[in-house]
């Protein structure tokens, strides 16, 4: 695809020539998923039909082709984020797991009277692991970066909160409501001058931005493969081999270990030391995939489409009396959180759904933003690479009609 065929890419997705109560639909949540292109979903079928077998140490053909098709995967993600090593990228259910692996393993190894930073605008997945860690460790404390009125960080304050108990700084790439892109290189750089890691959920940035781990320089990166075209249940844990080396497995099981017996057990070589039991091979295997999908049309091409339909949104929205918009930082993704007037976000993402316009409503996993703002929740549009200018017409035209009706 050398141009952005917008056609060719919607004809990628079957899901989208469907129709909800008689309407075409609109799908406007890829915040919380993306839907998935064809080739993807063949690769499904193939891993199921033609390659399912259990990975590693079979001896067997289906076995060691099922290997080769996780671990090609690997690979792929190392190229695809320039991590240094296949050795630092660990495959988990997700960005959620992926943090709670930090949060538990490297979190053991945190000093008395550490201090964790957080930030204001985190997924519930970057605040409750570290939570839960504090209530094993209740030495530890965690601090929290506020926002201003745009939604952006308040870095003098991030700064400020640094000093000789800081053990970790963990923070989004991009915010899942405000749509915020955090200066995250400049964060980096920072905590590392004050010799503090940093964990990144990447979760809301990498399907809409080129991420390149070792120009971050991030201690660890979290990703899911969801919500950049890829199938359910797999994610990515990037975690810099120096740091991996010293962290304590997180589950036991079989594939994390080199022997077993009941006086001791010695685990595996990275990156298998923090993969137990069967993973989602299939799945896996798949990914790359949606890679391909990415890099055919161009990372930056679906960013400056995704980009102007938010902008041509954000404008026709700003027409209607009562439209709040959180989140207006100058360095944003394609994310639109809004409400209008005191209609309740349920009430409207119901209506909306009624016209076949698919929208988010709610906390968005995110109650302490909400509670900063001031707000219960919002309704939340969010835009990928099949989305087109019609959509938003459409789901325009919705709000016009539903407004009315709810107030």
């Amino acid at each position: 695809m050398v141009e952005y065929n917008i056609d060719e890419i919607r004809g990628e997705f079957p899901i989208l020539s469907r129709t909800i109560g008689g309407k075409p639909l609109v799908y406007l949540d890829n915040t919380a998923t993306s839907q998935t292109p064809r080739s993807v979903v063949e690769a499904i079928d193939s891993g199921y039909l033609d390659f399912k077998a259990n990975v590693h140490r079979g001896v067997h053909t289906l076995s060691q082709e099922a290997t080769e098709l996780q671990e090609e995967c690997r690979r792929r993600v190392r190229d695809y984020i320039g991590a240094s090593s296949v050795e630092e990228v660990i495959f988990t259910r997700g960005t959620t797991e992926a943090i709670n692996l930090v949060a538990s393993s490297f979190g053991s190894l945190f000093p008395k009277d550490g201090e964790i930073i957080l930030t204001v605008m985190e997924h519930h997945a970057n605040i409750v692991p570290w939570q839960l860690l504090q209530s094993r460790r209740p030495d530890l404390k965690i601090k929290v970066v506020d926002i201003n009125d745009k939604g952006e960080l308040l870095l003098e304050q991030y700064r400020s909160l640094f000093n000789n108990h800081t053990c970790m700084a963990s923070f989004c790439h991009v915010s899942n409501v405000l749509g915020t892109i955090n200066p995250v290189k400049e964060m980096i750089a920072y905590a590392h001058s004050k010799g503090v890691p940093v964990l990144v959920d990447g979760a809301q940035a990498i399907p809409h931005m080129h991420v390149d781990v070792k120009d971050l320089d991030c201690d660890f990166y979290a990703f899911s493969s969801h919500k950049m075209y890829g199938p359910t249940g797999i994610g990515v844990l990037y975690g810099k081999k120096e740091h991996l080396l010293r962290m304590p497995p997180y589950q036991g099981g079989g594939e994390m270990i080199a022997h077993v017996s009941f006086e001791g057990t010695t685990f595996a070589e990275l990156p298998f030391k923090f993969e137990a039991g069967t993973p989602d091979f299939v799945g896996i295997g798949a990914f790359p995939k949606a890679l391909d999908f990415i890099d055919e049309i161009g990372i930056e091409k679906i960013a400056g489409h995704e980009h102007e339909l938010m902008e041509y949104a954000e404008a026709k929205m700003m027409e209607i009396p009562g439209m709040r918009i959180f989140g207006n930082a100058p360095d944003k993704s394609a994310v639109i959180s809004f409400l209008v007037g005191d209609i309740h976000h349920y009430d409207m993402g119901m209506l909306l759904d009624k016209l076949g316009v698919e929208v988010r409503t709610g906390h968005h996993c995110a109650q302490p933003l909400m509670q900063r703002l001031g707000i219960s929740g919002t309704v939340r549009a969010s835009f990928a690479a099949y989305n087109t200018k019609e959509e938003v017409d459409a789901f325009i035209a919705a709000l016009n009609r539903v407004i009315p009706i709810l107030s």
